[in-house]
């Protein structure tokens, strides 16, 4: 169905985020990082074959939880660990911490620390795309919990009544911090929540690599085409808390088991090995890149520079 070195690419790359965000699980338990991080472990095919659909020069908007869109849409995890370490080298020179990142020159339009905050500036950087008819497409990401906000009924709406190029993309992972999500919404349907701006709805399965990328292309598609914005829900789960301070205790212990033997590490891994695409031997040896890339990664933050001081007024809007 798709190219066998771009599927082993895309393993690769899912396994670098799983192991980039355990390692900030590890380095926050140990005191190493401090703030505050959203770690997206668990979600990994929501990320990256999603972004598969995309061509370089389309955009993506993130959310609080955006390490792994990040990585997918082709960021480097050495920047974004010394950003987290609030190093001079990070893509915010050590300023913005875990929830605002940025690298416009590969399509990546950042994160945002309130819920649902960057759906309406995907949508205006979908608009852009229309006037200046560059047949450039935005992918937006965000949450189940940022679909009760209204930024997100006014911005799908805009995106549906304009015919704008976006995909809106929530990844439903069951909670909203700790909220159920049956508990927040009367109607749990979100895909559905589509019929009500007049655009195309899709519920999938979002730890299945190969159902998300398909989903994606079509949407892509359909936006490219000027067939305006499609609402996809990927069914997925986080395998860590909301933050790094929560220990999932409103969780019960079977729905987690449920999940873990749905890990899409472990169905994206078993599908090749299955279609002999890659052995036991490679999926364990990519393994092991993925864990070298991201122990580079510490160590290129660990010995990088502290901002200087003397530029603690650049960049800002307004100064004492």
């Amino acid at each position: 169905m798709f190219p066998v070195e771009q599927l082993i690419e895309h393993y690769r790359v899912m396994l670098v985020i799983r192991h980039f965000e355990e390692t900030l699980n590890r380095l926050f338990g140990e005191g190493l990082i401090l703030g505050t991080a959203h770690l997206c472990a668990g979600q990994e095919a929501c990320a990256v074959g999603a972004i598969a659909a995309l061509e370089p020069d389309d955009l993506v908007s993130s959310n609080h939880r955006g390490h792994g869109h990040f990585i997918a849409k082709g960021g480097e995890p050495k920047r974004i660990m010394a950003e987290l370490f609030g190093k001079a080298t990070g893509y915010s020179g050590g300023r913005g911490a875990s929830q605002h990142m940025a690298d416009f020159s590969i399509g990546f339009l950042g994160m945002h620390g309130i819920t649902g905050g960057m759906i309406p500036v995907a949508t205006g950087a979908a608009l852009s795309q229309k006037l200046l008819n560059t047949g450039q497409v935005v992918l937006c990401f965000f949450g189940d919990g940022a679909t009760g906000s209204g930024a997100f009924h006014e911005a799908v709406n805009i995106g549906a009544v304009w015919g704008l190029p976006i995909v809106y993309f929530c990844e439903n992972n069951l909670y909203a911090m700790s909220t159920p999500l049956q508990q927040a919404f009367k109607n749990t349907d979100i895909a559905g929540r589509a019929s009500a701006y007049g655009i195309p709805g899709v519920q999938i399965d979002g730890n299945d690599y190969f159902a998300v990328r398909q989903a994606a292309e079509q949407a892509v598609e359909h936006a490219r085409a000027g067939g305006g914005p499609t609402l996809i829900e990927a069914q997925t789960y986080r395998i860590f808390g909301h933050s790094k301070s929560d220990d999932c205790q409103y969780r019960p212990g079977d729905e987690e088991q449920l999940w873990a033997a749905r890990d899409p590490l472990k169905l994206m891994g078993q599908r090749l090995i299955d279609g002999e695409i890659i052995s036991e031997v490679q999926a364990e040896q990519l393994h092991r890149e993925a864990q070298s890339m991201v122990s580079e990664a510490v160590e290129f933050a660990r010995r990088s520079p502290a901002p200087d001081p003397q530029t603690i007024g650049n960049n800002l809007f307004s100064q004492f």
